[in-house]
């Protein structure tokens, strides 16, 4: 399949990224493994242009929702992590060679409902893959160091979790998508929408 032109990039839009695993490697899932992915996260702190502000690790890819200023500092700031990242689990996995595939998958929030729907999918994603009960935060995910669940409640143990997640910088980000109201944490995660191309809509009403 032809790749698809890249989405323009803008500093006040998040964008929702989904990077994966070559096939037959063992599971992102694991306490050592999501250790060292926060380890890398740390690292990326203060990054000129790029900022981690949510993620999850699930069994073969991980999402993360960042903010940057154009397309050439989420390109760098991806190759960075993903850099990190490969290098960190070829160490725990005792290997060498690739870890992810050629390509990440990304796309950009431009509205206040498409940030709170990649919000829900990306902290509740665990739902989606059977991983963990109702009502429960995910280990694996910043759903402890969010601020916009409707539940009250409280998290220990996280300070001895190094800083690893920036606060969102971007209206959209931190105030807009609240607009939509607060995200549950039973609330089903929802396949973000895309846009169908140009293309792709105009030979759908020529086919109809």
């Amino acid at each position: 399949m032809p790749h698809r032109s890249r989405e323009e990039v803008s500093r006040h839009h998040p964008v929702h990224v989904t990077i994966r695993l070559l096939a037959g490697l063992p599971s992102l899932r694991r306490k050592r493994v999501a250790v060292m992915i926060r380890a890398c996260m740390n690292k990326m702190l203060e990054r000129p242009g790029f900022h981690i502000v949510e993620y999850s690790i699930q069994t073969n890819h991980l999402h993360l929702i960042v903010e940057c200023d154009d397309r050439k500092h989420l390109t760098d700031g991806m190759r960075s992590v993903q850099i990190r990242i490969a290098r960190g689990v070829n160490k725990l996995w005792e290997r060498k060679g690739r870890v992810f595939g050629d390509r990440y998958h990304d796309h950009v929030l431009k509205t206040p409902s498409e940030v709170r729907r990649a919000l829900a999918y990306v902290l509740n994603n665990h739902y989606k893959h059977g991983h963990v009960a109702r009502l429960d935060l995910d280990f694996y995910s910043s759903g402890a160091w969010f601020r916009g669940w409707k539940q009250k409640f409280t998290v220990t143990g996280t300070e001895k979790i190094p800083d690893h997640v920036e606060e969102p910088g971007t209206w959209l980000g931190k105030t807009g998508w609240r607009r939509r109201g607060l995200i549950s944490l039973d609330e089903e995660p929802a396949l973000p929408k895309v846009k169908r191309p140009p293309e792709l809509r105009q030979r759908r009403r020529t086919t109809a």
